[in-house]
């Protein structure tokens, strides 16, 4: 008798434990699918680059002055705008003083005898000749003003400085250089391209730049070189990247994807893939509404789409939603 007991309890713990634990289930009929298709899409040629800077510069001296501070070393980097080199500025600091009086002074003439010249107490000779000294004088003041703005050497855009070309202390003259940087706002990638590809890259002028970071970014510009190398037969092809900070630099290696023509390939939602480790799979349902996990490989993502290389046919239906349709499948099998 007490092995009927516990058989009983046994049971009823049972069937507890499957009404808490059992999934929420959708009919195969109420279960989401989509067909598989062929889309007409571009075809590319991956090859290697290496990222350049577009734009590379020298900043040369603007005045004649003595060198008292470094603000930045090789390797640097720098923002538009900040300080690299000071000069020694006691000359220019007063001729600016001077400038700057002046022009205060000249600026209180003016509005005096504007004032005056209203009531028509003074003649219009008087209001032009203070006129002209007040144009004079600003003159002298922008002028200065110039002078003294170039004793500091500013970066012209962010990038790092690559090379300094004097030294605290030394006496630097107009046109002597001084700081060559590059820029990072403004990239690109060199590729060499064969010459069985170069008449498919010139017809379509479409690239895509794949940054070692995972970015993938569509060139704006492609610079194709007319002629071929003597040594290689390659075509050296310039792709740049949209202006912006990728957290990339200069001699870095890139993958650079042309495109090169169409072909038709078949494509299935990004959500309907399940992954299972490393296998890539999708559940087919049959003519009769049961599912059946196949074994797929992928190809690259289009949009919200990803290329089907094998394991699916055209017209396949295939469940949206893996999660549900493993459910299916596994409540299948147990009923069996």
């Amino acid at each position: 008798m007490p092995w009927l007991i516990h058989k009983s309890i046994f049971t009823v713990v049972f069937l507890v434990t499957s009404l808490v634990a059992a999934p929420s289930l959708v009919s195969a009929k109420e279960l989401p699918v989509v067909s598989v298709v062929k889309q007409q899409l571009p075809t590319e040629r991956i090859l290697d680059g290496k990222l350049e800077a577009v734009h590379q510069a020298t900043v040369s001296s603007q005045t004649r002055g003595r060198v008292i501070k470094l603000h930045v070393d090789v390797g640097d980097y720098v923002s538009k705008g900040d300080p690299l080199i000071r000069f020694r500025a006691k000359d220019q600091q007063a001729q600016f003083d001077a400038a700057k009086a002046g022009h205060k002074e000249a600026v209180a003439e003016f509005d005096r005898i504007k004032e005056v010249y209203a009531r028509k107490v003074v003649a219009k000779a008087a209001m032009d000749r203070v006129e002209v000294k007040l144009k004079s004088a600003k003159a002298r003041l922008d002028q200065a003003t110039e002078v003294l703005e170039n004793t500091i050497i500013r970066a012209p855009y962010n990038g790092i400085v690559v090379k300094r070309h004097i030294e605290k202390g030394e006496l630097a003259n107009v046109g002597q250089k001084l700081i060559t940087g590059l820029s990072l706002e403004s990239l690109r990638a060199i590729v060499e391209v064969p010459q069985s590809n170069i008449h498919s890259v010139r017809e379509h002028k479409q690239a895509r730049v794949d940054l070692p970071n995972g970015q993938s970014l569509m060139a704006n510009k492609i610079t194709i070189s007319p002629q071929a190398s003597d040594i290689s037969h390659t075509f050296t092809v310039r792709v740049n990247l949209p202006k912006g900070d990728y957290r990339v630099f200069p001699g870095m290696f890139v993958k650079v994807a042309f495109i090169v023509g169409t072909e038709s390939q078949l494509v299935i939602p990004k959500q309907a893939v399940a992954y299972r480790g490393e296998v890539s799979a999708a559940y087919i349902q049959s003519a009769d509404g049961t599912l059946s996990m196949q074994q797929i490989v992928l190809g690259r993502h289009v949009e919200d789409k990803i290329i089907v290389l094998s394991g699916l046919g055209e017209g396949d239906v295939v469940a949206l939603d893996p999660v549900q349709a493993a459910i299916q499948v596994k409540t299948t099998r147990s009923a069996k």
